[in-house]
């Protein structure tokens, strides 16, 4: 049942006077106060929806607790969107106003421990349950305040799982793993919403079990199954700007916490720095993730990163060289399908510029073409096309 928002809103403001919970007693009083004739399921149903703003995610609880379900973006007053895999969707969930939906975002937000209000109209932080939740209230955002919440699967994907699913073809699987056992440095790179993350934490999954990971994010979203993982989390700046916890600081930690893999979930800041010098100091088999359109932008893409460091592009293309040893590159196809399409490796040019050279690519029909640099790392290799 549809609650109009301004029902809801008079019930709501009452409710705040009186400062009674919303009990269903109390609601109808409220709602027979002026004479009006409500029934038992007009009743209850705006007890769930003041419940549901007060604890929930508010009209967002039921796309929440749907299974498939990964992104639920909303685009001001009853625009939402989900992605159930398949790319997105529009679906109906009455939202209420932009006032109500800027209600929710505060409130999922304190919750947090985060401000979100007109001198702070953004804010990116991991509720609770371990859904990545971002919002911008308008009238930054337009047509009205907009939500993006990241929710973490409630599956767990394995190398095997992900052959199953077709994100992975049987002879990429194979590479991984062989990539693993020789432990060298990998970045994931793609776009977003390619399953960077899932591929990641995968991998992470399949490492050996002896091996101690130490996994740095900005907020935690890798769950590997794996016996001996240790997480940081950065943390942002309170109110008054104190107290910032950043990558860089936790990768600094993490190299003094002897770690037998060192994990960033993504790479896009000046951490670059104290990954690559971690990797050329012995840490072997180091890896993460990046945004990148294509492998081949992965060294500029880094080159960029270290820009913010204040390090030179020649120093940034020496220590790149030494330290990265693959690139695996993921996209999404039409239908929404997230794949392996490319492995890349490093090499350096007389000239001292660092790119990536096809290891094996992966069409989306027929084998995989197998490139001459790809026998630097693996034992199981396909055969060429």
């Amino acid at each position: 049942m549809i609650i109009s928002a301004t029902l809801l809103a008079q019930v709501r403001d009452r409710l705040a006077v009186s400062g009674g919970e919303p009990t269903p007693a109390r609601v109808a009083a409220v709602l027979r106060a002026d004479g009006g004739v409500f029934g038992d399921s007009t009743v209850l149903a705006v007890v769930a929806a003041l419940r549901r703003e007060a604890l929930g995610a508010g009209p967002l609880d039921s796309l929440l607790a749907e299974p498939g379900i990964t992104d639920i973006l909303v685009n001001g007053p009853d625009e939402v969107y989900i992605d159930r895999g398949a790319g997105l969707e529009r679906v109906f969930v009455h939202t209420g106003d932009d006032a109500a939906i800027r209600r929710l975002a505060t409130r999922l937000a304190a919750a947090a421990g985060r401000r979100l209000d007109d001198a702070t109209p953004y804010v990116d932080v991991r509720l609770q349950d371990g859904t990545r939740f971002h919002a911008v209230l308008a009238p930054i955002a337009a047509p009205g305040t907009c939500l993006s919440l990241r929710i973490p699967a409630d599956q767990l994907f394995t190398l095997d799982t992900l052959v199953e699913a077709g994100s992975l073809p049987h002879e990429g699987a194979a590479l991984l793993r062989d990539l693993l056992t020789s432990r060298l440095a990998f970045l994931i790179s793609g776009g977003t919403g390619t399953g960077k993350t899932t591929l990641l934490s995968a991998l992470l999954s399949a490492a050996d079990p002896s091996d101690r990971l130490l996994i740095v994010e900005d907020a935690s979203e890798l769950r590997p199954d794996h016996p001996h993982v240790v997480r940081l989390e950065a943390r942002p700046p309170n109110v008054e700007g104190n107290g910032e916890i950043s990558l860089r600081d936790l990768v600094r930690q993490a190299l003094r916490m002897r770690p037998d893999r060192l994990v960033i979930g993504e790479v896009r800041g000046a951490e670059v720095i104290d990954l690559l010098t971690a990797l050329n100091t012995g840490h072997e088999g180091g890896c993460g993730t990046i945004h990148a359109n294509s492998p081949t932008d992965v060294p500029a893409r880094i080159e960029a990163l270290g820009a913010l460091a204040g390090i030179p592009r020649d120093a940034i293309q020496s220590q790149l060289a030494s330290a990265l040893q693959a690139v695996i590159h993921l996209t999404r196809t039409p239908t929404g399908l997230r794949r392996l399409t490319a492995i890349h490796v490093l090499d350096r040019l007389p000239t001292g510029e660092v790119i990536t050279r096809p290891a094996v690519d992966f069409p989306l029909v027929g084998p995989p073409m197998l490139h001459p640099p790809a026998t630097r790392f693996t034992h199981s290799t396909p055969q060429a096309a």
